[in-house]
């Protein structure tokens, strides 16, 4: 498998989880806005960078 491919993946992933806890810590108020919202940051750019990784990776096979 393709290192690039592998690490978009991870990152996606990540960002996924990241998102996954912001959201759920803004519903519950769990925790300051300022941390959720760094939370959400950091998802986001993971999320993002991980897709286009996969995305513009080509498959050599």
């Amino acid at each position: 498998m393709n290192v690039k491919r592998l690490f978009g993946t991870i990152l996606t992933i990540l960002g996924i989880i990241g998102l996954i806890y912001a959201g759920f810590g803004f519903i519950k108020h769990s925790m300051q806005w300022r941390e959720l919202l760094v939370a959400a940051i950091i998802g986001i750019i993971f999320f993002v960078s991980g897709i286009g990784l996969v995305r513009n990776t080509k498959d050599e096979a």
